[in-house]
């Protein structure tokens, strides 16, 4: 699956893309929202659980690249299904690396993302799960025409973790 925006290009990720997700999923600051930085094995388990997605659902998380600098993974986006309390839901999700944060980059590649969710599976609604204290990607899912339809607490990493349901309806 390739998708194409003016500026980025969003690919299947594959293996040989676990040292730039390391990278994003590392990071401290990059992975506030999910309470730190992740393992070595937390990164390798996060790729193998999104190279299953695309075996049993066809979708997932995509590698992010920009168009003028191809094979240069500098983030990941895309469609996965998520729990939303008892309701399964398809979210549009991504993480950068800090260097390519402020750009527009995650709106971009979200805004691809939900336009093929709708087209490609027919979605009738896409979601966003944001952490209640993550304001750029409140800011993110808000400029993709989302809004608040629900309020719920995920517990991650043994932390209950207030969240905004974002959503938008095709």
């Amino acid at each position: 699956m390739t998708l194409r925006t003016a500026r980025l290009v969003l690919r299947d990720m594959s293996e040989d893309d676990l040292p730039a997700l390391r990278a994003i999923l590392t990071d401290p600051v990059a992975m506030t929202a999910y309470e730190g930085a992740f393992t070595e094995a937390e990164s390798q388990a996060w790729l193998a659980r999104n190279l299953q997605r695309y075996a049993e659902d066809g979708f997932g998380l995509w590698a992010v690249e920009l168009a003028d600098a191809p094979g240069e993974m500098i983030g990941q986006c895309g469609i996965t299904r998520q729990r939303i309390e008892d309701d399964e839901v398809l979210e549009v999700g991504y993480h950068f690396q800090r260097a390519h944060w402020h750009r527009g980059y995650a709106t971009e590649a979200a805004a691809a993302s939900r336009d093929w969710a709708f087209r490609e599976l027919d979605a009738p609604t896409v979601w966003a799960k944001v952490r209640d204290t993550n304001i750029p990607s409140i800011h993110v899912a808000t400029r993709l025409g989302m809004t608040v339809r629900r309020r719920f607490v995920t517990r991650y990493r043994g932390v209950d973790m207030p969240h905004l349901g974002f959503a938008v309806d095709r």
